[in-house]
């Protein structure tokens, strides 16, 4: 089997795998790299192509497909409630005088 061939992955792991890279091209990120990112989370859960063979009644470990959302947002949920509201009134403070330099430019 040449590499690349996804001849040995059920269909339900190739809908997987475009709905994967689908979500990374929305992030913005570019459409081979979303598709080796996406082909990656199918292995990494499923263990690989479960189309023939032994292989097939394994369970799927989901961990890789809850790993982004879990990681965002930790930081500042840590933060004090103050310092959160300062941060963004900080930021938004930024916004403004940047969008006001780009208006005169």
């Amino acid at each position: 089997m040449p590499q690349g061939d996804k001849s040995k992955y059920t269909d339900k792991q190739k809908r997987q795998a475009e709905h994967i890279a689908e979500g990374y091209e929305d992030r913005g990120v570019a459409e081979d790299e979303a598709e080796r990112r996406a082909w990656a989370t199918v292995n990494k859960q499923s263990g690989g192509g479960n189309k023939s063979g032994s292989g097939r009644g394994k369970p799927e470990n989901h961990s890789p497909s809850k790993k982004g959302g879990k990681l965002g947002g930790e930081a500042s949920a840590a933060r004090p409630a103050a310092e959160r509201s300062a941060s963004a009134k900080k930021a938004a403070e930024t916004r403004k005088r940047n969008k006001e330099k780009n208006a005169s430019s």
